[in-house]
């Protein structure tokens, strides 16, 4: 916890042919070893993951990645591997040899262009060969940026860098805000945080962390209370707060506990703008009108934790989508980076917060299931629909409310 979470760092991939280098580049970029470089082609298996601070990006994330041009079955499986890393990586690097350019790197350039992920070619090895001058030419016509560099000798490693900067996003610079624009200075946020089997033991979840470092960000104060002492809350300062964010599984009370001038949301909600598009996830929530008995609907988790025996996205949300449908509906649970490539035999997906996850992981997969004509929506929406109170909990978000209630017009 005194570390920038990696949801919340640059995903930077590392892309190319076995023994290119892709690791030794790493290397030099981290200042360290980082991972383990061979002459062996194929020693990089997994993609292999290093946090760190790069100025003037600040905390980063570096993805090494296995060959694309991996040989045999389990060289496949490498191979498929390297590409669903593509669905997390902000900024690219496609590390090439300069005498060995083929098909292989067409193909990224192809992908890496296709998907809108900025990137750069770099040469290296440029000590044993000079890239060929209409390669080079080609790429930066087609707006490529390209780079020669020795990872092994070090040079060119602040070139990389430097390019690497003025690949980032043009927000990556902005200080991301959870809800301290719906927060002014000097007012007060209620966060409502239950403690049940789910609360780590010593400490709060992720998103309740952020929001408050979000709140003193802003010069502004909260008041954090379990859900039962939330009514006694509100009656306590002399002025009304400006916002109650509580978790979502207790937003019908918390709902019932609130004054109706008084902003109300969930901390999933704010994650599902945070990382995500709200608008679309909020669109995606009216699908629940049409779910019927014998539907089946994917709830997806970005970490992998161990199940608990009242566990949200294994127990809760599957009951409540049963009693709201009115009988069974065949529930498939997914976590961590599995997230199924046949989406179309889904009615819905629910998927949670995503805290873990970086922003261009979770638009991938709002993209990937609008493309297949699957809606998709996120915990906290999905909850608060089932309770009644989704467009009460998305009174601080106008053009969501609104995309929510003309879906939900649409659905009926």
């Amino acid at each position: 916890m005194n570390e920038a979470p990696k949801g919340l760092r640059l995903h930077i991939g590392i892309y190319g042919r076995r023994n290119v280098g892709k690791s030794s580049l790493l290397n030099a970029l981290s200042g360290q070893d980082a991972a383990i470089v061979s002459d062996t082609p194929g020693t990089t298996t997994d993609p292999v993951e290093k946090t760190q601070e790069l100025a003037p990006l600040g905390p980063v994330v570096f993805i090494d990645t296995a060959g694309i041009d991996d040989e045999g079955d389990l060289g496949a499986l490498r191979a498929e591997r390297t590409m669903k890393a593509l669905e997390r990586t902000d900024v690219a690097l496609l590390v090439a040899e300069a005498e060995r350019w083929s098909a292989y790197e067409e193909g990224l350039v192809s992908v890496l262009s296709e998907r809108k992920i900025p990137f750069a070619v770099v040469f290296n090895k440029d000590d044993l060969a000079a890239p060929p001058a209409e390669r080079v030419a080609a790429l930066e016509q087609a707006g490529v940026r390209t780079i020669r560099a020795s990872a092994a000798q070090g040079r060119g490693i602040g070139l990389v860098k430097e390019a690497l900067a003025g690949l980032a996003p043009e927000d990556w610079f902005q200080e991301p805000r959870l809800l301290g624009d719906l927060l002014p200075a000097g007012e007060l946020a209620v966060l409502v945080v239950p403690i049940d089997l789910g609360a780590p033991k010593g400490r709060l979840i992720l998103p309740q962390v952020q929001a408050i470092r979000d709140i003193l960000d802003s010069d502004a104060a909260c008041m954090v209370v379990k859900e039962r002492e939330l009514r006694d809350a509100l009656e306590r300062p002399n002025r009304k707060p400006r916002i109650v964010v509580c978790d979502s599984q207790v937003v019908l009370k918390a709902a019932g506990d609130t004054p109706p001038d008084v902003l109300l949301t969930t901390f999933s909600i704010l994650m599902a703008r945070f990382k995500g598009d709200l608008a679309r996830l909020a669109r995606g929530a009216a699908a629940i009108e049409k779910l019927r008995p014998g539907d089946r609907v994917l709830v997806a988790e970005a970490c992998s934790h161990h199940p608990l025996a009242d566990d949200i996205g294994r127990v809760k949300i599957p009951r409540w989508l049963r009693q709201y449908a009115g009988g069974d509906i065949e529930v498939v649970n997914v976590a961590g980076r599995d997230f199924p490539e046949d989406l179309e035999r889904y009615r819905l997906v629910v998927h949670c917060g995503a805290c873990v996850a970086n922003r261009r992981q979770m638009l991938t997969r709002i993209q990937r299931a609008e493309g297949l004509g699957v809606p998709i929506t996120n915990y906290g929406l999905a909850i608060s629909y089932v309770q009644g109170v989704l467009p009460r909990v998305l009174d601080p978000f106008p053009a969501a409310r609104e995309a929510f209630l003309e879906a939900r017009r649409a659905a009926r």
